[in-house]
């Protein structure tokens, strides 16, 4: 422990660190309350002197507002569509490379890959895969569709091409885009730290296993999982996190209306919905940046006390 009389010297040390918090985490959650209680709030006609009243009317605002319901719905269901799978999928990975040991380490690296990557630039190359490009040509403007490589590749089989994210797609087939976008996306984190996880657990409990003559899918089932709960609650919890907070990934496939062509806003989502807000009406905004963090808050609160249940320390 630091002595009484040098506990100066660590708060000094410390200060460069605490001030910034201070001012950019500490302050602007405060400043977002404040705002989020007064009325009609607007940072440029406050510089003129308004004098805004305290009250609910912004999250009233934020209720009534038509959007609202669907930014929240599909908030819900890229979240709720998104991290089951994940997760299944990232626990398959990384039972298969732990079990891998020649090139362990350099898949390890590719699987990574993606998530140092600008989740921006991904999108595009996702769009890319996924779109349909017309071009008219010739004296009777005949129409050529070139497709992309995943259209490309059920046409290899025998499909159709299908309109993923063009003019006239389905909200099927946008949210289909979504889902396999955001869950590629999401595998890095996750096979990292159940790889992690999995490396850690003691090999004695799969030596006794083998020798009982313990088939693989009961080792799995009754020994991998159980002490890989920890992870898989943090996996859980933080992929809950972040699929609420579900912003770039569409802005990078659908741009930033948030949509196809002649339907912006079909995929628009809570984050969306508070940036939008944030230019003219920042009071509903942070009324609805609440709103998001207590949806969180309440989401996080049952995951805990499911996994506390069915966690294994």
């Amino acid at each position: 422990m630091v002595e009484s009389k040098h506990k100066w010297k660590a708060w000094l040390y410390l200060s460069p660190a605490i001030i910034l918090l201070l001012i950019f985490t500490v302050w602007p959650i405060i400043n977002t309350v404040r705002m989020a209680f007064l009325e009609n709030y607007n940072s440029m006609a406050v510089v003129g002197g308004k004098v805004y009243n305290f009250g609910i009317g912004n999250f009233k605002q934020v209720l009534e507002y038509n959007a609202f319901l669907d930014c929240l719905g599909n908030t819900m269901l890229l979240t709720v569509l998104t991290v089951p799978l994940s997760t299944f999928l990232a626990l398959l990975i990384a039972v298969c490379l732990n079990a891998i040991k020649p090139l362990q380490r350099f898949l390890q690296t590719v699987f990574f890959l993606p998530y140092v990557t600008n989740s921006i630039a991904i999108g595009m190359v996702f769009a890319a895969m996924f779109n349909m490009v017309g071009s008219a040509f010739g004296g009777e403007n005949e129409i050529v569709v070139t497709a992309g490589i995943i259209n490309n590749v059920i046409e290899f089989f025998g499909g159709s091409a299908v309109n993923w994210i063009n003019a006239g797609s389905t909200y099927a087939a946008n949210i289909t885009v979504m889902v396999v976008y955001i869950v590629w996306n999401a595998l890095p984190f996750k096979i990292l730290i159940l790889l992690g996880g999995l490396q850690s657990i003691n090999k004695q409990y799969y030596d006794a296993a083998r020798v009982d003559g313990t088939s693989r899918r009961r080792v799995f089932t009754k020994i991998t999982v159980p002490l890989l709960s920890p992870m898989l609650a943090y996996v859980v919890i933080t992929g809950f996190i972040g699929g609420f907070k579900e912003y770039s990934s569409i802005v990078g496939i659908f741009g930033e209306h948030m949509g196809p062509a002649g339907d912006a806003g079909r995929l628009n989502t809570m984050v969306g919905f508070i940036y939008d807000s944030l230019s003219t009406q920042q009071g509903r905004a942070s009324a609805a940046a609440l709103i998001l963090f207590g949806i969180i808050f309440v989401v996080t609160m049952i995951n805990l006390y499911v996994s506390k249940k069915k966690t294994h320390y």
